[in-house]
This record gives C-alpha cells, sequence and structure tokens, in this order.
C-alpha cells in the first residue's frame, strides 16, 4: 500500500487527458500474471516504481521553491517519460487514421500529441497527502499486461487500472482506466469527431493552435 496526497489521480491526468471519459474494452483476453509466458518482469512493479520516482521528486524541498518550478517540471516530465509509450497511447487514440498516415505525418502527430499532454497537465502534480492506493495484482496476456488498484480516502473510492506494452525489455503505459473509463477511448472519441467534421488536417491544424495558444500563454509576464 502507498499513501498518496491526490498523486495518483493527478498522475493519471499527467499521463493522459482527463475529462468526458469513454469505455475501451481490452483488445484481448488478460491472463493471471502468473500464466506461462516469456517475459520475467513484472508490470507492477514497473509503475509502483515510477510514482516513487515522482513522489521523490515532490518531497524534494529544494524543488518546492516558485524558482524551481522549471526544473520541478523537467524532472517529473522525465519520470514519465521513462514509463510512457506515447506513440503506442498516440496510435491508439487517433484509431483508425493512423495507418493511412506517412512516417512523417504520424510523427508529427505524435509530437502534437505529448505536446497537448505536456501542455495540459505536466504542472498539476502538486504535493502528497493521505489517501490510500493498493495495487490489486496484474492480469497479463503475451506482451500486455493490465495493473489493477484501487485508491481510497474520505473523497474518493476508486478502482484504477494501468494498461501496459512489453517492448525492447520494458513496461510502458499507454492507456489508463478510471473507474471503468479508458482515457485513451476518450481522446478518440474527441479526435473522431473533429476528424468527422472538418477532417484530419482540420484536427491537426487545431492541435498546433493549441500548441501555440499555451506557449503564447506562458511567456506571457506574470501580472
Amino acid at each position: 500500500m502507498i499513501v498518496l496526497r491526490n498523486l495518483f489521480t493527478q498522475l493519471a491526468a499527467l499521463l493522459f487527458l482527463s475529462g468526458i471519459l469513454g469505455g475501451l474494452s481490452f483488445a484481448t483476453p488478460l491472463l493471471p500474471a502468473d500464466a506461462p509466458t516469456e517475459i520475467g518482469s513484472n508490470a507492477s512493479e514497473a509503475v509502483k516504481h515510477t510514482i516513487i520516482d515522482l513522489m521523490q521528486v515532490l518531497d524534494d524541498e529544494s524543488l518546492k521553491q516558485p524558482e524551481q518550478a522549471g526544473a520541478r517540471r523537467q524532472k517529473i516530465e522525465e519520470i514519465i517519460k521513462q514509463r510512457v509509450d506515447y506513440e503506442e497511447m498516440a496510435k491508439r487514440a487517433l484509431g483508425t487514421p493512423w495507418p493511412t498516415l506517412s512516417v512523417s505525418e504520424q510523427q508529427e502527430f505524435v509530437d502534437l500529441f505529448v505536446q497537448l499532454l505536456r501542455d495540459a497537465f505536466a504542472g498539476r502534480l502538486t504535493d502528497r497527502s493521505d489517501e490510500q492506493v493498493t495495487f490489486l495484482g496484474e492480469l497479463r496476456e503475451d506482451n500486455f499486461a493490465e495493473v489493477k488498484a484501487h485508491m481510497s480516502g474520505r473523497k474518493v473510492d476508486t478502482p484504477i487500472s494501468f494498461r501496459l506494452i512489453h517492448r525492447a525489455n520494458e513496461w510502458w503505459v499507454y492507456d489508463v482506466v478510471i473507474d471503468g473509463a479508458s482515457i485513451v477511448s476518450n481522446y478518440r472519441s474527441q479526435f473522431t469527431r473533429i476528424i468527422r467534421d472538418v477532417s484530419y488536417a482540420g484536427l491537426v491544424n487545431k492541435m498546433k493552435q493549441k500548441a501555440i495558444a499555451v506557449k503564447i500563454f506562458e511567456r506571457a509576464p506574470i501580472p
């Protein structure tokens, strides 16, 4: 059990976009973690280690001063980058159009997707608290795993699952399911709606405009 203050849900929000969530069933049936497999590493431990690394950054008194906000954010982003497969996440979020894109178009979409996540949530991790997260184990088939956990506290009682893929001898997160709803699915529904209304090029243009607007805001002097 790990004791946290909003860290678990904030981690999920940082890794992925929160909002109105839609359901997405896992692509393949999952097996118990002790089922025969050639993968020896443990997906649950990978998630736990990432959370512990984040806790160390959040507890670092030298990084809590306002002038250290940039350095703190950079450290958080580096930890997240070492656990998240942004390309897999972006591919699943975009859905059907992905294989129709050229390699350069796919890379452009991944870059914009990462920028969207970074700008929306990189500053939202703050402090730890007294909510409790219990890891309940993992389900696994081949190179896919789902780490199940539960967060409880005075104001929250929520099941959370991390979905991971095993690649390059490491487990990488590509989705989070909060209270039964997939965050990647939420992105996909939004992207599908925009593509239907204004085309894929229109979606890319909207993402670029969002990135530019955030950069301008970040450069603006503080009143």
